[in-house]
């Protein structure tokens, strides 16, 4: 399926596009051939350029770390040779010394301590009082500096609870603690010195320090605590996990592990006095910024390349397809209905032929088009003369009788009403040709109609003529109205008992006019109704004009457009009403187009 629609595709493609799509895959087969070659060495070289940028970036933070330690571990070696080691504590307070100290590490340290083997305090700064509930001798660090007198011992980071603080803050600390020689008076004891190491000045080592592809380092000691870490909040929380119990026990190098599905290089540095563990983690499939240059130079290139193919391509395909795109142009021209577009004749003899091939053609359109048109409008105003001359003679005939009638009774002024109805009558139905006359002159014909048809049936009917003052300018065809008229009084009225009512009402909305004809007679069935529409042949009434609903509404049509015309509402023994839909268009408007097609 999926062939078929690409067959079909290539097949609707232009020349042009033809010649350029195979030229460009030419060119990105050869492009991607090439940067995939270079891939394929590169890809190789990745893992280790990765592992040599990580071990760098490891090795300079074991330094910047092993630097700090040390820097702590001069302190406490001061703090006992040079104060503590040589100092009577019965004699004189070593606080002073100590404070000293204190001052020029305050940025680092947040409290030095010296406690009794018992965990009495002896001397603090700048802390001075020990809470109630502290239990000194409790403390890991302190039994750790009794047992093991010889090593300088570090804790895990941990809020400082010990010593009351003015400013109610925790700050979280490393506790740093060693055995020392305490002397009072004649007699020396064991006692720990304590010193409250400033968290974030160990974590601001590790801000800021990232990886190649968004790899990281975090700080852990040996029993595989976490002492720094990026998300270390992420991790105590259980929103992020971290392979760091796992990663303690490696040897000092690169590994490659896979954790949560995720394959990266673990890079692992002791820190020296500690044991405690500097880890870089780095993910694999990535690239770091060398590479990502190297790779971007590739792109470039090879987008460079296919850049020059495409223009070349874009000039030889042009070249070829130019003159027939323009031929193209003109023919569309002439499918959109503008026969005296010109027509592009240019290129090679090909398409020079053709030009001039479909110029004589258009040519020709041209003519048989102008003789199609003539013979449309001859055929429509032969229409339009032989629906406005079907009224039947019999009411001429009628109407004649009845002015007979009126003379030998000696009605002689009812007879001239009559014989000036029926001229007026006439005059209108003539109207010099033309096929639209302006409503005013509509109604002065239907009027004289109905004057006529009044006399005729001895008043068993009235009749009322309303129209607004702004419609009796405006165009109307010519003979739509008495139809609908002569309906109501032969279908509606002929029945009735003098009680009938023929009502003539003329609007405008908008840029529409309506004229509404309506009686009080028998009414319609829906079937009748849409027989008056229908396309069988209409066969003349003896005693009306013979042109019918259907003429009517298929004259407005020809005149004015498919959406206008009449609509009737009809119910049995309530009436019957018929709405003339026709454009608002002034008379003299309708005229000046040629009463051919009002738009």
């Amino acid at each position: 399926m999926l062939l078929e629609r690409l067959k079909k595709y290539l097949q609707n493609l232009s020349i042009r596009y033809s010649v350029f799509l195979y030229f460009t895959v030419t060119a990105l087969a050869a492009s991607f051939l090439i940067g995939a070659s270079l891939y394929s060495r590169m890809s190789g070289q990745m893992a280790a350029s990765i592992q040599e940028e990580n071990q760098i970036l490891i090795q300079q933070i074991n330094r910047s770390v092993d630097s700090y330690l040390r820097s702590i571990m001069k302190l406490s070696d001061t703090l006992y040779y040079g104060i503590i080691k040589n100092a009577d504590l019965k004699e004189r307070s070593v606080s002073g010394e100590m404070r000293l100290l204190y001052d020029n590490s305050k940025d680092t340290i947040e409290n030095i301590a010296l406690f009794s083997k018992r965990g009495e305090l002896l001397e603090s700064v700048p802390a001075a009082i020990l809470k109630s509930d502290a239990e000194v001798s409790e403390e890991e660090w302190f039994r750790d500096a009794l047992e093991k007198t010889e090593n300088l011992h570090f804790s895990m980071p941990h809020v400082q609870y010990l010593f009351d603080s003015s400013e109610n803050r925790y700050n979280w600390v490393i506790s740093v603690s060693r055995a020392v020689e305490i002397t009072r008076g004649p007699y020396t004891d064991q006692g720990v010195l304590l010193i409250d190491v400033r968290y974030d000045s160990l974590e601001q080592l590790f801000d800021g320090i990232t990886l190649g592809n968004n790899g990281y380092v975090y700080l852990a000691g040996s029993d595989g605590n976490l002492i720094c870490h990026p998300d270390s909040q992420l991790i105590y929380s259980g929103l992020v996990q971290e392979n760091h119990r796992e990663a303690v026990t490696y040897r000092d190098g690169n590994h490659e592990e896979e954790f949560e599905g995720t394959k990266r290089i673990v890079t692992v540095k002791t820190v020296g006095y500690t044991g405690w563990k500097i880890v870089g983690v780095s993910p694999l499939g990535g690239m770091n910024l060398n590479a990502m240059k190297t790779r971007l130079l590739m792109v470039f290139i090879a987008g460079l390349v296919v850049f020059l193919l495409l223009i070349i391509n874009s000039f030889i395909s042009s070249k070829i397809t130019d003159p027939i795109k323009e031929l193209e142009k003109s023919v569309n021209e002439i499918e959109a209905g503008n026969l005296e577009a010109r027509v592009y004749v240019g290129g090679s003899y090909e398409t020079r032929h053709l030009g001039t091939s479909i110029q004589n053609m258009a040519e020709r359109i041209r003519k048989l088009m102008a003789d199609i048109v003539r013979e449309h409008e001859s055929k429509r105003k032969t229409e339009f003369d032989v629906l406005q001359a079907q009224i039947n003679p019999h009411f001429l005939y009628n109407t004649l009788d009845i002015i007979v009638w009126m003379i030998e009774n000696e009605k002689q002024a009812d007879a001239v009403r009559v014989v000036t109805a029926l001229a007026r009558f006439f005059r209108i139905s003539l109207s010099r040709g033309k096929s639209i006359i302006s409503v005013r002159d509509e109604l002065e014909h239907v009027r004289n109609y109905l004057m006529i048809q009044h006399m005729r049936f001895k008043n068993r009917f009235s009749y009322e003529i309303e129209a607004d003052e702004e419609v009796l300018e405006l165009a109307s065809p010519k003979l739509i109205l008495q139809p609908l008229v002569e309906n109501a009084i032969y279908h509606g009225m002929e029945f009735m008992d003098g009680d009938g009512e023929i009502r003539i009402r003329a609007w405008k909305e908008g840029d529409d006019l309506y004229i509404r004809v309506s009686d009080n007679g028998l009414g319609m069935t829906k079937e009748q109704v849409d027989r008056m529409f229908s396309d069988s042949e209409h066969i003349p009434s003896k005693r009306g004009s013979g042109i019918g609903v259907r003429n009517v509404n298929e004259r407005i049509r020809l005149y004015f457009g498919k959406q206008y015309g009449l609509t009737v509402e009809s119910e049995l023994d309530e009436g019957t009403t018929v709405t003339v839909h026709l454009k608002a268009v002034p008379v003299s408007h309708a005229v000046e187009e040629g009463e051919e097609h009002v738009e």
